[in-house]
């Protein structure tokens, strides 16, 4: 406890914490509506388009990268968005066409113009989320939590919204519902949530922050609201119990965090067939 009280004692630590849990509850929220209409590797897509974009950011030498790669993200989900209903390519084989694309553009960039003589390492953060948590500045710290109270204030406000397209959007078009606009302002959110996510967890493990606490709340409740609430809960646990593990022990933060929502999954399965 003395260790973890004086680590407490440097703002990048406090920083890192902050973030960590912001993060964790905008990823969680709607990650149940992303795992029910199927559409959870749109998470893994955009990922990776980020990664891109951070490549660009790097190569064009930019002090703040958030920026470039919000713009960015948010122009391929809009794409992906459309892409996606177009009948010659599906939504699926659109997403692995962007994701892959944007990898490989991204990794070829960082060979090409390297930013530092250490590519693996810049590569690794960049993917596993290894350091850059801790390196935050003041001024992105101030932009996650704004962008967090966004993120928050949207899907608070439009919740009964997301609620009708999640489960029949068909029915929700047939009443008047723009469907087509609100499925846009979540495919908006979700890429500002992977933008925020990288710092955390990196590119490559930003799916399993998405995934597994809805998941995980599935398994224990069978109410939207209730597994909404309860996703949002455990996913800001596990954040907190992986970041200090990681701060005591060194090990990477994103991996951290990732095996203890993996854990929580399996303590929810075996919780959920008890209570059944």
């Amino acid at each position: 406890m003395d260790k973890f009280l004086e680590y407490l004692s440097y703002p990048f630590v406090r920083y890192a914490l902050i973030v960590g849990v912001l993060v964790a509850l905008c990823s969680s929220l709607l990650g149940v509506t992303l795992v029910l209409r199927r559409f959870s590797f749109i998470g893994d897509g955009l990922s990776h388009v980020a990664f891109g974009a951070m490549a660009i950011a790097s190569v064009m030498k930019l002090t703040n990268e958030m920026p470039v790669v919000l713009l960015i993200t948010i122009i391929s989900a809009v794409l992906l968005l459309r892409t996606g209903k177009n009948t010659k390519i599906k939504g699926d084989a659109a997403i692995a066409m962007i994701s892959v694309g944007a990898l490989a553009f991204g990794y070829m960039l960082m060979n090409l113009f390297p930013a530092s003589n250490n590519i693996s390492g810049d590569v690794c953060s960049t993917l596993f989320g290894s350091t850059s948590i801790l390196t935050l500045s003041r001024w992105e710290v101030i932009l996650s939590i704004a962008l967090s109270v966004v993120v928050v204030s949207i899907f608070v406000c439009f919740y009964n919204k997301i609620f009708s397209i999640t489960f029949d959007e068909a029915f929700a078009k047939a009443t008047g519902m723009r469907v087509n606009a609100y499925n846009l302002l979540v495919a908006v959110v979700i890429a500002v949530i992977i933008v925020l996510a990288m710092n955390l967890v990196g590119s490559l493990l930003i799916s399993a922050l998405v995934i597994f606490p809805a998941l995980s709340a599935m398994r224990v409740f069978k109410s939207f609201k209730e597994v909404t609430v309860f996703s949002a809960v455990l996913s800001v646990v596990c954040a907190l119990i992986g970041m200090i593990i990681s701060l005591m022990v060194g090990t990477p933060v994103g991996s951290t965090i990732v095996t203890i929502d993996v854990i929580a999954f399996f303590l929810c399965t075996i919780a959920g067939r008890v209570l059944a």
